[in-house]
């Protein structure tokens, strides 16, 4: 199941970005993903689904973005490398 969601913006914003609606809205897309992904409110499986991408694509985008593919901080790491 799918839901449609409206947005109304400004006929300028898709010039002043170089872009048509459908690449506008792809972007919009995957910048949500990405952002929800780095604040760790949605996996990368998940994040993927909702940027409408495959999981590979999602990575790319995440280095695109200059975004951690790892979602652990640098303590929970040292916790972790600890434990062994």
């Amino acid at each position: 199941m799918t839901i449609q969601v409206s947005i109304d913006l400004p006929n300028d914003v898709f010039s002043a970005l170089r872009s048509n609606p459908e690449t506008f809205v792809q972007e919009m897309r995957l910048a949500a993903a990405v952002k929800w992904y780095e604040v760790g409110t949605v996996s990368q499986s998940k994040a993927a689904e909702i940027a409408g991408v495959s999981r590979h694509q999602f990575l790319e985008a995440l280095h695109r973005y200059n975004v951690s593919p790892f979602q652990v901080t640098p303590e929970e790491l040292a916790q972790e490398l600890a434990r062994d």
